[in-house]
């Protein structure tokens, strides 16, 4: 799928780069075959909430349409070297996570969405909205697009939100004659690590260690949670299925997640997660769409619902 400039609306999913393979302080534990310990990774950047008033004025931010089976959006590009003095990497353990390309998984969760609207299986009005690992945040944006009451941005790096995010919000709703100061919805954007950031988030739950919102009769979370790409590391899956629990509302909270079914090298991956979810046994898991374009392995959206 392309622009009018004809270059890819997404990019190719590549994790690690040439530079990423030769150097060994990037590669992932469970990767290295050699007996040499690696150095632990850094310690994830501080939870905070970025304003959308903090856009980044150095860093150059251009747009392009993507046709999203009949809805256009805006997807915004930036240099990853400018923003993070980095080249031709996806990802750099600690340090970014991949927040600045358009991965094929979103765009596949914004059309699935679209469906499941138009089908009458879900409906944004009045709900409070969370986007995990958002990147672009289209998924999000549509959420906003569709009435959602509160939609909250949530990425690893607080530059991609200051960079790309916000600008990328900003453009779609001022497109629509909704800029982010006058739009009805409650938008906002958290950067910070998954371990960590239910504690910065307003609808996670106030107590770590209380599990009660998943289990009791508390309204409090969010009522849909949307994802795309996030599960392709396998360390970070329990941390993930936990920021879930910790911010989902019950009893009628749901997930959507886009990812591949695999991704090699890496070993993670929708069933990956899939288990993780399975094992604990509190959630049900329904498959919402299948792509199998022949560009790259199989693709799936994914609908999780408390039991």
């Amino acid at each position: 799928m392309a622009g009018k400039s004809g270059k890819p609306a997404f990019e190719t999913f590549q994790l690690f780069s040439s530079a990423f393979d030769d150097n060994p302080q990037f590669r992932l534990g469970f990767l290295d075959s050699s007996e040499t310990p690696l150095p632990p990774p850094p310690p994830p950047p501080p939870c905070v909430e970025v304003l959308f008033t903090e856009v980044s004025s150095s860093v150059r931010y251009t747009v392009e349409p993507v046709n999203l089976n009949g809805l256009t959006l805006l997807k915004g590009r930036v240099n990853t070297q400018d923003v993070f003095a980095l080249s031709n990497s996806d990802l750099v353990p600690g340090k970014y996570e991949g927040g600045l390309k358009l991965w094929e998984g979103s765009l596949d969760l914004v059309k699935a969405l679209r469906s499941e609207v138009q089908n009458g299986q879900l409906s944004f009005t009045g709900k409070r909205v969370l986007e995990i690992g958002c990147g672009h945040g289209l998924p999000g944006i549509l959420a906003c697009l569709e009435g959602a009451a509160v939609v909250h941005f949530q990425d690893f790096n607080a530059e991609v939100l200051q960079c790309l995010t916000i600008p990328n919000v900003n453009a779609n709703l001022s497109d629509k004659s909704s800029s982010l100061a006058t739009n009805a919805t409650e938008v906002r954007f958290f950067a910070g690590d998954w371990s960590e950031i239910h504690q910065l988030l307003p609808h996670a739950c106030d107590n770590e260690k209380d599990q009660t919102c998943m289990i009791g009769q508390s309204t409090a979370g969010y009522d849909i949670i949307l994802m795309a790409e996030t599960v392709y590391s396998i360390s970070a899956l329990p941390t993930l299925y936990e920021l879930i629990k910790k911010t989902m509302s019950c009893p009628h909270g749901v997930v959507y997640m886009a990812a591949k079914k695999h991704y090699f090298g890496v070993g993670g991956g929708s069933r990956r997660f899939l288990s993780v979810v399975e094992k604990d046994g509190i959630m049900v898991a329904s498959l919402v769409a299948e792509v199998t374009d022949g560009s790259s392995n199989v693709r799936e959206v994914w609908k999780f619902s408390l039991k």
